[in-house]
């Protein structure tokens, strides 16, 4: 009979319930509904440097980024919007602080959506009837900022300092004046460099109203730092279905961003695993270089597509069960290791011949797999 070991690589729906939310459309990106969980960035480039900035994006692209937003702090930004905007292979959007005209060049310049800050736009109020009438018209989403950094003084004034309560109430009042308008082609964002704060404050918005959710920690910190603080707090609201985009806001190139954004969504079961390196921290009873293994095979399978799972194990303790759990896995001990590949072993190598034993075959693998289509993470068995 047939023995099916490991887990489904990416289950439908692995954690809470998603919470429901009207669904708009950032391009030809879904975001809300019922639709999967999306990964943005923002360029680091001057805007009005159209080529650097269109580079920049195709080299999002290509490390996963579906959305991307591109600072307009002046004119000259707003005047490369439309060439940037037609070029990009993903949807762009128009970042604006400070002058309401932005928003219009960037409505007018075909900008996928355009995020605008409340707190930080002078005499927003009073222009919100034409930000909804011109985006309306051109069907051009609108995303409301709200940072924890540059709170509308009215609410500061009002909590003190930026508490979830104030950076909710901010978002909403906010919505409220496009609502007037019958505007709701909108998603928020309500970022905190604390996540603490920030998982309340969404919590909050969550249950106060029916638009899609942009997660993220801003000001996250150097790579390391914001890299924790950002899978602390997308994991919990995750978990409990919130979150429709995230952004991870690092202290990097953005393309590290994107990674990690990835893989915050690929732990979690929310976008379809690529390759998965399982390995074990090692202890007294490694009699390999457990560390090495894992990275020597990590960069020889690095940009690798298709759902893989290898696991790299130092031991007899879980070695074998781990091993046999992956798509590819070895189990190391006195100088040599057994290669499992979809729970049998197939061959016992010296320590020396690990890294490429696993290499090579991971490479069959992966042709068979795209060949085939057959899922990762369900290898089998057969007992007599």
């Amino acid at each position: 009979m047939t023995v099916t070991l490991g887990m489904p690589a990416a289950p439908a729906r692995p954690l809470g319930t998603r919470r429901h939310s009207r669904q708009i459309n950032v391009g030809n990106v879904p975001v809300g509904g019922d639709a999967p969980v999306s990964i943005q960035s923002m360029c680091t480039t001057l805007t009005s440097d159209v080529n650097a900035t269109l580079q920049q994006i195709a080299e999002l692209t290509a490390s996963g980024c579906q959305i991307v937003r591109v600072a307009v702090p002046s004119q000259d930004d707003a005047d490369a919007l439309a060439a940037i905007a037609r070029k990009s292979p993903i949807p762009v959007i128009a970042d604006i602080h400070f002058q309401p005209k932005y928003v219009f060049a960037a409505i007018d310049a075909g900008c996928a959506a355009v995020r605008v800050n409340p707190g930080n736009i002078k005499a927003f109020d009073d222009k919100v009837g034409e930000i909804a009438r011109a985006a309306k018209a051109a069907g051009t989403p609108i995303r409301i900022g709200v940072n924890a950094g540059s709170l509308d003084k009215r609410l500061l004034a009002k909590y003190g300092k930026a508490t979830p309560e104030a950076l909710t109430e901010s978002a909403l009042w906010e919505c409220s004046l496009f609502e007037e308008h019958d505007f709701r082609d909108i998603k928020i964002s309500v970022k905190h460099h604390d996540p603490v704060v920030m998982i309340q404050a969404y919590r909050l918005l969550a249950q106060s109203c029916d638009y899609p959710l942009h997660l993220g920690v801003t000001e996250a910190g150097p790579a390391f730092q914001g890299t924790v603080k950002s899978s602390v707090a997308f994991g919990a609201l995750l978990a409990e279905g919130i979150g429709d985009t995230i952004r991870v806001s690092l202290s990097a190139p953005p393309v590290e961003e994107v990674k990690v954004g990835a893989a915050i969504l690929e732990s979690l079961g929310l976008r379809q695993r690529k390759l998965e390196i399982v390995s074990c921290p090692s202890c007294g009873r490694a009699q390999v270089d457990v560390y090495t293994l894992a990275n020597q095979v990590s960069a020889g399978l690095e940009g690798m597509e298709v759902p893989l799972r290898v696991a790299v194990m130092g031991c007899v303790v879980n070695g074998p069960g781990e091993a046999r759990e992956a798509d590819l896995g070895v189990a190391s001990g006195n100088g040599k290791g057994q290669i499992f590949v979809k729970g049998e072993i197939v061959k016992t190598v010296p320590e020396a011949q690990i890294v490429e034993t696993l290499i090579e075959e991971a490479m069959r693998l992966a042709e068979q797999m795209s060949a085939d289509g057959t899922p990762s993470g369900e290898p089998s068995v057969t007992v007599s």
